[in-house]
């Protein structure tokens, strides 16, 4: 990687981006991202509520669940060729055409899912589609995020990038916490209804997120830094490159170790979003209601945390903040799974809502600069979606099923599953700290 290189491009820019243009950049970048985690959370939330009931019906419940988890993992196994070939066109032809590209997959997956038959209409053929929908979604998601981060951090002044950077990471709870609420709304009706057709409308609202973001990124322009970039290789007459190959070749290192620093925060994010609905209700033996109203409560405080702490990670350094939000959640993971197992209401809004708001806040407050730092302009995209989609299909789309198998290893007890969640912060703790001296502005 070169330092030099970069700092070139930020300082040749020729096109000031001023605060219209980052308000422009931020708000194009954050509609998407509500979408992708809108999208990934609502089947998050049906996985462990009604996937099994629709689609695999012939199952044992922990059966059901189980495979409903894993059709939820699928998604992310796809999420890696997806971020290598969008974030490719993203480096070699702009910003602009790969976030229309990934925006208008996801919502297609999406809507496609809202109108999918159920096994009790087409049988086996359901269930297999609902796996391609699953790749399609994922391959769309795969680059979203990293090019929403990379939007933002290229039109962001450097001393205020952990801060812009991590409203599209903000903006991954609004996704989660619209998703939750609107199952929530869905919850108060008879079973008969929302197994019938009531779990449709959640899905086919995204149809409308779908299109206000795709007609904001077709008036975006591109970013400053990138025009730069490709304006100072032309006038050098650099031979086009592939950019993942330049990734590799320069910086291995940074991939490695940017991989391994997005271990916790996935760990965290998925349990939060995703399995503690089903350890709630399947577990603890709260009510739907109740589950979905702690997910959505503790949601709200992941939103006004994550800014919060990117401040702070401006000031301090991504790093520093970084780590200390993995090592809040290492120390909370079995007091969040006591709060739980009280089946009080009130101590799980808070355990979630801690975990949201210090530990989620702080990792997704400085993620965004931390990674984004770490990787020169003309690679930069798929530096963010390599690190962060490798992780995705080891640690985030399978740690909702790794859970769900630990809890029932242990007898129902979540001892194994708080382990697993330790274990992870563990490793981002120590990738952030031996990467942190390459990060171009810590």
């Amino acid at each position: 990687m070169s330092v030099t290189d970069t700092a070139f491009d930020i300082q040749s820019s020729r096109r000031t981006a001023d605060k219209a243009n980052i308000r422009k950049a931020v708000i194009a970048a954050t509609v998407g991202t509500v979408i992708e985690w809108y999208d990934y959370a609502l089947y998050g939330a049906a996985s462990g509520l009604i996937i099994s009931k629709l689609f695999f019906p012939n199952l044992t419940s922990t059966t059901g669940l189980l495979a409903a988890f894993a059709t939820f993992a699928v998604g992310y196994f796809a999420r890696p060729i997806g971020g290598v070939v969008i974030s490719h066109i993203g480096d070699r032809f702009g910003r602009k055409p790969a976030l229309i590209l990934t925006i208008a997959l996801m919502g297609l997956a999406t809507v496609c899912m809202g109108l999918l038959p159920t096994y009790a209409s087409i049988g086996i053929a359901a269930p297999v589609l609902l796996v391609f929908l699953r790749l399609l979604q994922g391959f769309g998601a795969g680059a979203e995020l990293a090019g929403a981060i990379v939007l933002v951090a290229e039109y962001a002044p450097p001393s205020k990038r952990a801060f812009y950077t991590s409203l599209p990471n903000a903006a991954t709870v609004v996704g989660v916490m619209l998703a939750t609420l609107s199952f929530l709304a869905m919850s108060f009706l008879p079973d008969e209804v929302l197994l019938g057709w009531a779990w449709r409308v959640p899905f086919l609202l995204s149809g409308v997120l779908f299109m206000v973001a795709l007609y904001i990124r077709k008036h975006l322009d591109e970013t400053p830094e990138y025009v730069a970039a490709m304006e100072r290789a032309e006038a050098k007459r650099e031979r086009q490159s592939v950019p993942m190959l330049d990734l590799l070749r320069n910086s291995p290192k940074e991939v490695l170790f940017g991989f391994l620093s997005v271990t916790g925060h996935n760990a965290n994010a998925y349990i939060l979003n995703t399995f503690s609905l089903s350890y709630m209700v399947n577990t603890a033996g709260m009510s739907r209601t109740a589950s979905l109203t702690a997910v959505v409560v503790g949601a709200f405080f992941g939103i006004v945390g994550t800014p919060i702490f990117a401040m702070l990670a401006d000031r301090i350094g991504s790093a520093a903040v970084y780590a200390g939000g993995a090592l809040f959640v290492l120390i909370f993971a079995y007091p969040l799974f006591w709060m739980f197992d009280t089946h009080s209401l009130a101590l799980s809004i808070l355990g979630i809502s801690l975990c949201y708001g210090i530990g989620f806040g702080a990792m997704a407050g400085a993620q965004g600069a931390f990674l984004a730092n770490l990787f020169p302009t003309r690679y930069r995209f798929s530096g963010l979606a390599m690190t962060r989609e490798l992780n995705g299909v080891i640690i985030a789309g399978p740690t909702p099923l790794i859970a769900a198998y630990l809890v029932a290893a242990a007898g129902g007890k979540p001892i194994y599953v708080a382990t697993y969640l330790m274990l992870c912060c563990a490793v981002t703790i120590l990738a952030v700290y031996a990467i942190k001296k390459r990060s171009i502005h810590e």
